[in-house]
């Protein structure tokens, strides 16, 4: 009971992030969001991984070439697509667009590792992105044709490969989940810390900035990573995954609470969209490792939960 507890707070606040994302995109740039996100999150996640894992230290950071790959793809470049995105699309098309991400992954592993799915698993590969083109196309399939899809929903697009791509990299990594996000995002903050300087990025100065950096920091980078581990500690990787279905329902809820209705295309593209997801993770066999952005998740030891165990499956495999 408790563990499931863990994971809806933990898909609810990865599920925010969209939102509060969206809304904080209005005055501050996707740098400037990645940037001070990481920063802020680099100390706290470094005590949580000593508390919770106490790793070797020495040997995570000879895993830094690895550390360094998956933190450009993972930490910094999915996080900028993201945000990106979320200047031109709705954060609930962003949502229904990372919800695809499972059957993406299984899609890379066929194609980059030579691994194999079911016709069930292709069936929910195909529901998914029947799903997904509903949302780009609004329902209007000659909106391909005439390449008018909206550009923030083409960033979400690259977002969801570079995270597919991370992903299936990420799988081999036998370093402490915590210890090897909180790796990570040091690199990320200390990468981007040039481009931030060049470019002038500044601290938030008004109180609804600093109020949707302070949400980013805490819930979705913080929190969600925590309570998603204690979770794993009880409950099995793949069943947790289904949870993660729940990032697209929250988002749903939290986009009508504030005032803007669903259309009927995103309805009938979600539904597509997360029986595609059951489909490919009850039937698809590749044997992947599910990791977000929002929750960060890895191979060998169960990343973003705090202890070794193996990897989830592909139908785990979404971002936040």
């Amino acid at each position: 009971m408790k563990a499931s507890l863990y994971l809806v707070l933990a898909t609810l606040f990865w599920s925010g992030n969209f939102v509060v994302g969206q809304a904080a995109v209005a005055s501050m740039t996707p740098l400037e969001l990645t940037f001070w996100r990481w920063t802020l999150a680099a100390v706290p996640l470094l005590v949580l991984a000593q508390i919770i894992e106490k790793p070797d230290w020495p040997a995570v950071l000879r895993r830094w070439p690895a550390l360094l790959l998956l933190s450009v793809l993972g930490m910094s470049g999915y996080t900028l697509l993201l945000y990106g995105a979320l200047g031109y699309t709705s954060a609930m098309n962003a949502s229904l667009i990372t919800a695809a991400n499972p059957a993406l992954i299984v899609v890379l592993a066929i194609v980059l590792l030579g691994e194999r799915t079911t016709r069930l698993g292709w069936l929910g590969i195909c529901l998914g992105l029947l799903g997904v083109l509903l949302v780009l196309t609004r329902g209007e399939p000659g909106r391909i044709l005439s390449l008018s899809i909206n550009t923030g929903e083409l960033l979400m697009i690259g977002a969801i490969v570079v995270w597919g791509l991370y992903t299936i990299i990420a799988r081999r990594l036998g370093v402490p989940p915590v210890a090897a996000t909180a790796v990570q995002v040091v690199i990320a903050a200390v990468t981007l810390s040039p481009f931030a300087l060049a470019l002038g990025v500044r601290f938030p100065d008004t109180p609804a900035e600093g109020w949707s950096l302070a949400y980013i920091t805490v819930f979705p980078s913080l929190g969600s990573y925590l309570f998603w581990n204690l979770a794993l500690k009880n409950t099995p990787p793949g069943a947790a995954g289904n949870y993660l279905n729940l990032i697209v329902v929250f988002t749903a809820i939290i986009t009508v609470l504030l005032g803007t209705p669903l259309t009927l295309v995103q309805v009938l593209g979600g539904l597509l969209v997360i029986a595609g997801v059951l489909l490919t993770g009850s039937q698809g066999s590749a044997k992947l490792s599910w990791r977000d952005p929002a929750a960060r998740d890895y191979k060998t030891v169960d990343q973003g939960r705090g202890e070794p165990a193996e990897c989830p499956k592909a139908a785990s495999a979404r971002s936040p």
